[in-house]
């Protein structure tokens, strides 16, 4: 098949880009590749697949480039040059598969073309967002998780393909070091009193370190600088520590990531929100270590609880989580690592993918 995966604006697809749609991105070309397909992708200049040719809208990512003066209007500026790209070239396609930032913009022009549209909806479904996306029935919209699919009330979902790991980059090590790990983001959104959202749930992963008096590694990208100002820094000690740099952008690469998941005692998904995939989980148990996790959004989709971890009711808060980490040792590496092999690995996520695409086509 000729497939044309239409990437985001906002980053670049390269094989280090520690971010999680990029990195989906550049699996799943990759795979196809290895396939035999002929792929191509729309997307930023500077991205590189090895065996996919790149067609550029944009020299680098938003994140990359100079601050625009109007960076709404810069930015949807080029978002409707990509869809109007899309258009003009969608005729040289078996198939397009859409992983751009945010998806429902190039469906304006799915009607406009005769090349099927599979849209995978990587983002966290709230009513605007679904109700965007139900103006496109025409479109193969893919959830990446059951739980992120019965969040769309309006928009019609085809199908649910499951996000896959390199289970390769990520790979078992059985002798843990006696750390917690965190991984994640600060958002820069605040709740109605001022106070910093905390999707990703750094506090609560603090807060069980300090009651535990357990060592802990946090790292990811900083959205707003004081938010690790104020509900960060003031708890780092010499046992509980930041990696890394203070960035907006997670600057540690793949390699250094595998690295901490693979020594870490356990990978805390402490998340106050409701996660589509989660990513993070599934490296962390590819690595051989288990993963503690609020049950909110697909973590009881990717956790096997009481084999790979423990998913933990909200309403226990910080007390599940203590009583999870009480008994982490309970649970085996080496299970870990082959519920992600069998379920979870880019090469079932590819087949998923190849699978619906031929199925499409039929149709």
């Amino acid at each position: 098949m000729k497939i044309l995966i239409v990437s985001l604006l906002k980053r670049k697809v390269t094989p280090d880009i520690p971010a999680a749609r990029p990195r989906v991105i550049y699996e799943i070309a990759s795979g196809l590749v290895k396939k035999g397909h002929d792929v191509s992708l729309l997307g930023t200049a500077d991205s590189l697949i090895p065996g996919v040719k790149i067609i550029p809208v944009i020299e680098k990512g938003f994140v990359d480039m100079p601050g625009f003066e109007n960076p709404f209007y810069a930015e949807t500026a080029y978002l409707v040059k990509l869809a109007k790209k899309i258009e003009e070239i969608a005729d040289q396609f078996d198939i397009i598969h859409n992983h751009t930032y945010p998806e429902f913009i190039n469906l304006l022009i799915a009607k406009n073309i005769k090349t099927p549209i599979i849209s995978t909806i990587h983002a966290q479904a709230f009513p605007e967002y679904d109700e965007a996306l139900s103006l496109f029935p025409e479109a193969y919209h893919i959830s990446i998780s059951e739980a992120h699919k019965k969040l769309f009330k309006k928009a019609k979902i085809f199908k649910v393909i499951y996000n896959g790991v390199d289970t390769n980059i990520y790979s078992y090590q059985e002798k843990k070091d006696d750390y917690l790990l965190w991984l994640g983001r600060l958002s820069k959104a605040k709740n109605p009193d001022g106070s910093f959202m905390d999707p990703k749930g750094i506090k609560w992963a603090i807060r069980l370190a300090e009651m535990t008096n357990s060592r802990l590694l946090m790292s990811g990208n900083i959205e707003d600088m004081k938010f690790y100002e104020t509900d960060v820094k003031p708890h780092l000690t010499d046992k509980i520590q930041w990696v890394g740099p203070l960035s907006p952008e997670l600057k540690l690469t793949k390699s250094e990531i595998a690295g901490l998941m693979q020594k870490a005692k356990v990978f805390l998904m402490t998340i106050n929100w409701y996660e589509p995939f989660g990513l993070v989980m599934a490296e962390a148990m590819s690595c051989g270590t288990p993963v503690i996790g609020f049950d909110r959004g697909a973590v009881a989709e990717i956790i096997k609880d009481g084999i790979t971890g423990f998913v933990i009711p909200p309403n226990r808060g910080i007390d599940g989580l203590h009583e999870a980490l009480a008994k982490i040792d309970t649970i085996k590496p080496i299970d870990c690592r082959n519920h992600i092999v069998n379920n979870f690995s880019t090469e079932t996520m590819v087949n998923n993918y190849e699978e619906t695409y031929l199925e499409i086509l039929k149709q």
